[in-house]
């Protein structure tokens, strides 16, 4: 994840794509999460909040929901595109 590329909303797949070098891998990858539906080649409406946020916003709320912690208990490194907890 060295990319730095699509950090801003609306780009949820391009930022994918840039991370894991393929856009049909990224594309894969949000089937899985149920982000994205193939048979319509739209993202799904989990797939349309997250594209709204911006890559700092998905880090700090994947750090979040994985944490009993809440999302203004973080802060968020660009260049690794991880949130940590506030010190």
């Amino acid at each position: 994840m060295a990319t730095r590329e699509f950090m801003g909303r609306n780009q949820l797949i391009d930022r994918l794509t840039a991370q894991v070098g393929d856009r049909d891998k990224a594309l894969a990858i949000l089937t899985d999460r149920g982000h994205y539906d193939p048979k319509t080649k739209k993202l799904t409406p989990a797939g349309e909040a997250r594209n709204k946020m911006t890559a700092e916003e998905r880090a700090i709320d994947r750090a979040a929901s994985k944490s009993k912690y809440p999302a203004s208990a973080f802060r968020y490194n660009a260049r690794t595109n991880r949130a940590t907890l506030k010190r």
